[in-house]
């Protein structure tokens, strides 16, 4: 049985899961806390860092990005990173996107100062700092409904990891309560259509013990 290593409020973990159920394959989840460093979890990635998956052979992938590559090498079908070169580069691009730029200027900074300061007893959270990271969701909420003017999914026609990794970063975000989706319809429109999938389910199930989330968060209508 393959093993994924992740968070409950971690957006990469998220996709993760999102991808596995995607492609009809099952994991058993193991919830880490990676600012205890722990040594067995170490060992399997010294970056300290989730997600990880174990497949069932043993391999050790660490890493959202590194994972997804894989998972799509070992069982092709159904497809999540394009269908050729030049659609491929557009998923890539996007998945990008949300997984790096999203995460640095609104997810990192919202989960970091909203949950992982009080799970590890680092503090308060720095107003400041989440005023900023208020701010710039704004912009890419924008930015995911300038790319569904012309297209059913972010990436094209086709659902895409990009989906999947704009998925995992807000839902995350959305269980702080922190996602302004009254203002940017066609963002939360595309977002309905992602709470509806079965592979979410699960996932917005998920309740991290003493923080939950608004009453709308995983119903598909809000």
């Amino acid at each position: 049985m393959r093993v994924l290593y992740h968070h409950l409020l971690d957006p990469g973990s998220r996709v993760v899961r999102l991808l596995l159920a995607e492609k009809g394959l099952a994991a058993e989840l193991q919830h880490e806390e990676p600012w205890k460093r722990r040594d067995a979890f170490l060992r399997l990635n010294p970056a300290a860092e989730v997600p990880v998956l174990v497949d069932e052979d043993g391999t050790v992938v660490p890493g959202a990005a590194i994972i997804a590559e894989y998972l799509d090498e070992r069982r092709p079908q159904p497809g999540f990173i394009g269908f050729n070169a030049v659609s491929r580069v557009e998923v890539r691009r996007l998945t990008a996107w949300f997984m790096q730029k999203f995460a640095r200027e609104v997810a990192d900074l919202q989960i970091e100062e909203k949950v992982v300061k009080r799970l590890a007893g680092l503090g308060f959270p720095d107003a400041a700092t989440i005023r900023v990271a208020n701010a710039n969701i704004h912009y890419h909420l924008d930015y995911i409904g300038y790319l569904l003017e012309d297209r059913k999914w972010l990436a094209g026609d086709i659902l895409s990891l990009a989906d999947l990794a704009a998925a995992g970063q807000l839902s995350c975000v959305d269980y702080l309560g922190s996602v302004p989706w009254e203002e940017h319809p066609g963002a939360r429109d595309w977002y309905a259509r992602m709470k509806s999938r079965p592979s979410m389910r699960a996932v917005l199930a998920d309740r991290l013990p003493g923080l939950r989330p608004p009453d709308y968060y995983d119903d598909p209508d809000f």
